[in-house]
Order: C-alpha cells, then structure tokens, then sequence
C-alpha cells in the first residue's frame, strides 16, 4: 500500500487575482501578491505548520476561516454604501437583507467555505416552503450568489465556493413547487375612479400622472422638476435614475397636456426636491406609494360585515390592486388605439414582445373575433 505522497504542495499564481496561494488538505490559503519575498514567507510559513500538524491544517488555522454570518455582515456593510443613489439607499438593500435572512437562520454557524450547492438548494427549498414565488425565489437565491462572489473578491473565502454554488440551476416554471405569481393585468378605469376618491390628494395626482404617462412606480416616486424639460409643447421627463439604467438603456418619459395640468402645482419647489411628498414628510418610496393605494383600495371596497381571517385576506387582495398595474392600463389603451409599435415606443420597451406582455386582454378580443370569422 502506497504510503503519503512526500511533495509538498505547490506554491502558484491565482490568475484571476494576481496572488499567491497554496492549497492545504482542500483549502486554499492567499499569500499575498504572486512572486514578493512576503509570500514566500507566508508560504513556508503555513507548510511549516501543516507538515508540523501531520499533514493537516493546524486546528487554529481552521478556526480563523470567515462563517456564514459573518460574510453575511461584512456583506451587508459593503451593500449599504454601494447600493446607494442620489445620497439615499436603494430598494435593492431590502432584497438582500431578505435573502441573507434565510442564509442565517440555517447556516450562520457554518464554515463559509463549506457552504456548497446542497445548503443553497436547502436554503431554496426553505424559501419554497415558505410560500415565495418562483422568480423572487430565484432574484434572492442570485442575491446569495452575489454575496458569495463578493466574497471570494475580498479573499475572505476560495474561489472554488462561488464556483460550486454557479452550478445550481434557477427553478424552472412548472419544474418545481415553488409558487407561480399570476400576470400582472390592467386595472379598469372605473376601480380607479372608484379608488382614487379614498385616497389623499397627492396619492391621487400621482395616480393619474402614471396612468396618463405610462411611467413606472419609481419613476413617479423620484420625479423632480429639474428632470422635465418644458420648452416643448410635450414635455420630457428623464429620470435621474431608473430600472434599466444599469443596462445603460437610455429613459425618456413624454407628459402631454392632461398630465401636465395635473403636474404644474408641484413643479413649484426647489429643482432638485421630488414633486410629490409624504404627509410625514419626504419623498414617497415605490412600498409606501403603493401601500397608501391598497388603504385607499379597502377603503373603497370594504369587506362584508362578519369577514375574518383568510377570507377577509382574500377579499382585500381580489379587491386591491398594486401601481405598477397602471403601466399595464396605459400599454393596453395606446396599443388598442394607435397598435403595438406606439406602445412600445411610448413605454419605452427595447422589444416588441415586451409590450405583447402588457396587454393580456388583448388576447381575449383576439380570441372573440377569430370565434366569429377564424
């Protein structure tokens, strides 16, 4: 029987970073930058302790490699300044404080470089149990990644973890029990009419403006008078930022003459403030715009008296309906009129079949007509 191979293992260059490294009983160990005198000594330095421990990584080695938890903060203290605009923090932190909370529950004890394709499928399934839909499922397992990936940038962590856990394939529709969200449809102009007469003034303005523009929930939250340009009969707003912005898709926003009567009170402050203000103070954020519509919403279709419990849950989400469907509303009215590409190029989409999506009822006409001449 062949006893323990007497080579030692190789000090190399990790590529991708430019360092030192040298792997000991399946870990890797970053020296500092490939080929300086300090390497090498922090080389013979570890081969030292692992030739003086029997071959094995001395047990106080193992103890300094990074846990779960704490990448999970070192993480989280590098997202609150880097998902920052506008001197403000993103929706974006919300996301992963979500995603991490899941991470920690499990395996915040856990070794982070033991955290490998099985834990994130675990980690998955507990997200599935919990009653998630499949594509948020899918954003905040990404998120995990990215958390992981960030990690192996700050050598806190092997290459080889972020490298495992890219093999674990997003859930498929229909391939997995994770629950599918139903299309987002267009709200009807009589449920707006009905819903805006129990909101606030300026909750009101701010939904007659997006349905008018076709403008994102954000996009109407962050409107400022210093983005719109005035000096044309139809003005144009462009966000100072936007949803694809980091695709560096470019974002304009026309205001024709309905929207911009609606509009011209607010644009009455200081250029760089957002037009459109909580009562509380401050700008609206997409959550508590669309909060304050599902208060106006039950409001304006109140339960039955008697109704508790799971059924009074059922009746407010039937009966509620969420801003970004006002977008929907606008799609399908423009392309009703004027036909697809108008639609598209008003909603400012980069295809064609994005707009297709917008436009569900659409299909239901289609259907009506071909059951009478197809």
């Amino acid at each position: 029987m062949r006893g323990p191979s007497k080579s030692l293992p190789k000090y190399r260059k990790h590529r991708p970073t430019g360092k030192a490294v040298v792997t000991l009983s399946g870990q890797d160990f970053y020296l500092g930058p490939h080929g300086t005198k300090a390497s090498r000594i922090e080389y013979d330095r570890l081969i030292g302790e692992w030739l003086a421990n029997g071959r094995r990584v001395p047990t106080f080695v193992e103890e300094v490699q990074i846990s779960v938890m704490k990448l999970c903060l070192e993480y989280w203290r590098f997202s609150k300044t880097y998902y920052v605009k506008n001197g403000k923090t993103t929706d974006e932190l919300g996301s992963i404080k979500a995603a991490m909370r899941f991470v920690k529950q499990t395996y915040g004890k856990t070794a982070a470089k033991d955290f490998g394709p099985l834990a994130l499928e675990a980690v998955r399934q507990r997200m599935i149990d919990a009653g998630h839909s499949r594509g948020y499922i899918n954003n905040n397992i990404n998120r995990i990644r990215r958390m992981f990936r960030w990690g192996v940038s700050k050598e806190l962590i092997p290459v080889s973890v972020h490298q495992a856990l890219a093999t674990v394939p997003g859930l498929k529709k229909g391939k997995s029990k994770a629950r599918e969200t139903d299309p987002i449809l267009p709200v009807d102009q009589e449920t707006i009419d009905a819903t805006i007469k129990h909101a606030s003034p300026v909750v009101r303005d701010m939904i007659q403006i997006q349905l008018l523009t076709g403008c994102r929930p954000g996009e109407v939250c962050s409107m400022r008078p210093a983005d719109i340009d005035r000096s044309k009969k139809v003005w144009r707003y462009i966000p100072n930022s936007h949803k694809m912005e980091h695709k560096g898709r470019h974002r304009l926003i026309l205001i024709g003459p309905r929207a911009q009567a609606i509009l011209l009170p607010y644009l009455l402050r200081d250029t760089k403030a957002t037009c459109f203000e909580k009562p509380s103070g401050g700008p609206f954020r997409r959550w508590n715009y669309g909060e304050k519509i599902k208060q106006a919403c039950n409001r304006a279709f109140p339960a039955p008296k008697g109704t508790k419990g799971d059924e009074l849950k059922a009746w407010r989400k039937k009966h509620a309906w969420a801003p970004n469907r006002l977008r929907h509303s606008r799609a399908t009215d423009i392309r009703e009129r004027y036909g697809l590409e108008s639609a598209q190029a008003v909603l400012g989409h980069a295809s064609a079949d994005v707009t297709q999506i917008y436009a569900e009822r659409d299909i239901e006409k289609a259907a009506k007509i071909m059951a009478e001449v197809g």
